[in-house]
């Protein structure tokens, strides 16, 4: 990995573990008891991160479990570290040349059924896991892609991105 691989991974990273202890308990964050939440912008590093490294896509969304674990719960925070499962899989496609755009949207479902899950032995019937927390979920990754997305563009206009070798 690259030293501003390592770099940025890390910034991302710090983001990543800010929004939840910055945002938690304002209006950035919606909570449905006991395990929900959508916290705007939580999945912008993560997402960005996939198009750097899959090395990069781990940490942030490693960061990202940890904020969550520190300012909310041990379980929205095991959430979160299913982050690391979506982030892999979009990184390693964007490195074979996948579009970033379809990438995420091909991981939104991934993201939607692991974190649906992670909350089943904690009470959760899978009907309620898989409407609630997955399909919350996944509205809030597809909102979240947008703000990446946007970024994303900045990023490559400014030269500070590359796009994979053969984009598809």
């Amino acid at each position: 990995m690259k030293t501003r691989d390592i770099v940025v991974g890390g910034l991302l990273t710090g983001v990543s573990i800010m929004i939840p202890l910055v945002l938690a308990g304002t209006p950035l964050m919606v909570q449905i008891p006991p395990f929900f939440t959508a916290t705007i912008a939580a999945h912008v590093p993560t997402l960005l991160a996939m198009a750097i490294s899959p090395g990069v896509a781990a940490m942030v969304a490693i960061g990202s479990g940890i904020g969550f674990t520190l300012k909310v719960n041990a379980i929205v925070g095991a959430r979160a570290f299913t982050h690391l499962i979506f982030a892999l899989i979009g990184a390693y496609s964007y490195q074979k040349g996948k579009s970033y755009n379809k990438i995420l949207l091909f991981t939104a479902p991934i993201h939607g059924l692991f974190e649906a899950l992670i909350v089943l032995p904690f009470g959760w019937d899978l009907k309620k896991a898989l409407l609630a927390c997955g399909l919350g979920t996944i509205v809030h990754h597809l909102i979240d892609s947008v703000i990446a997305a946007v970024v994303y563009q900045a990023l490559l206009k400014a030269s500070f991105l590359k796009r994979p070798s053969s984009s598809v």
